[in-house]
């Protein structure tokens, strides 16, 4: 270990050792952006970015599990993703089901997909249902893999369903129209059942959700990280908690 390392370590448990747990944020949301950029001044090919990003999935749960959160939601793929030449999309598809696969073999994490499973390959489909089956009854940490995920998609999806439902029913427009509320519409959500997020983190320094939850992160916390996903490190992760602590949630009150 050199000095570097040694002065970071301590830096970190100090940090960790003035968080308040009370004020720990229970549902985190992350958006893993950077894993290019970080490739590129790496001197690194995209999918070697993609790669080092999956890597540090599993720093971070562990994190997570030490500070007391219960849900984790990861956005690993986005709708807008797709439009990537198949030369990038293609090995990323494949990292992503081998991370889930990984996640679901380590037996700490309940792992739940969010998103479109239409809109993926049919191997992708089942390595998902695999893992969320297989973790159904893991008594761990929540870990929503937001494979093929779109904001607009979800609450498309959620009003979709949510129609099917009553349809089914029998209920008319007009009986519809006059029970449709929020909570009505969250109940048809990818999350449905979760807590919403307390906290939404994204790397790589930009500033914007991209539509990332835009249902759920209505009342959020907000933390922006100018270093690149696969260089986050603990201490980032604890600076992000120490700062959502030190914020008063009003909920527009």
């Amino acid at each position: 270990m050199n000095l570097r390392d040694l002065v970071y370590g301590l830096y970190a448990r100090r940090v960790g050792g003035r968080l308040d747990h009370d004020q720990v944020p229970k549902h985190i949301g992350v958006i893993l952006d950077g894993n290019r950029r970080w490739a590129k001044a790496s001197g690194g090919s995209a999918v070697q970015g993609h790669q080092a990003g999956a890597d540090k999935i599993s720093e971070l749960l562990g994190w997570c599990s030490e500070t007391d959160v219960e849900v984790v939601t990861l956005w690993l793929l986005s709708t807008d993703n797709f439009d990537r030449p198949e030369a990038e999309l293609i090995p990323l598809l494949g990292i992503i089901e081998n991370t889930v696969r990984q996640l679901a073999s380590d037996g700490r994490w309940r792992v739940h997909h969010v998103g479109t499973l239409d809109l993926l390959p049919s191997r992708t489909q089942t390595v998902l249902k695999e893992a969320q089956e297989a973790t159904a009854g893991v008594d761990g940490i929540i870990v929503n893999v937001a494979v093929g995920y779109g904001g607009r998609q979800e609450i498309a999806d959620a009003v979709r369903s949510l129609l099917l439902e009553h349809s089914s029913r029998g209920t008319t427009f007009e009986e519809l129209a006059e029970v449709v509320s929020t909570d009505l519409i969250s109940e048809h959500l990818y999350t449905r059942g979760q807590p919403d997020p307390d906290l939404v983190i994204r790397t790589s320094g930009e500033q914007r959700l991209s539509g990332f939850m835009l249902w759920q992160s209505a009342h959020s916390e907000y933390y922006f990280c100018e270093v690149f996903w696969p260089a986050f490190r603990k201490v980032d992760f604890l600076r992000a908690l120490r700062d959502y602590a030190a914020r008063h949630r009003r909920y527009g009150a």
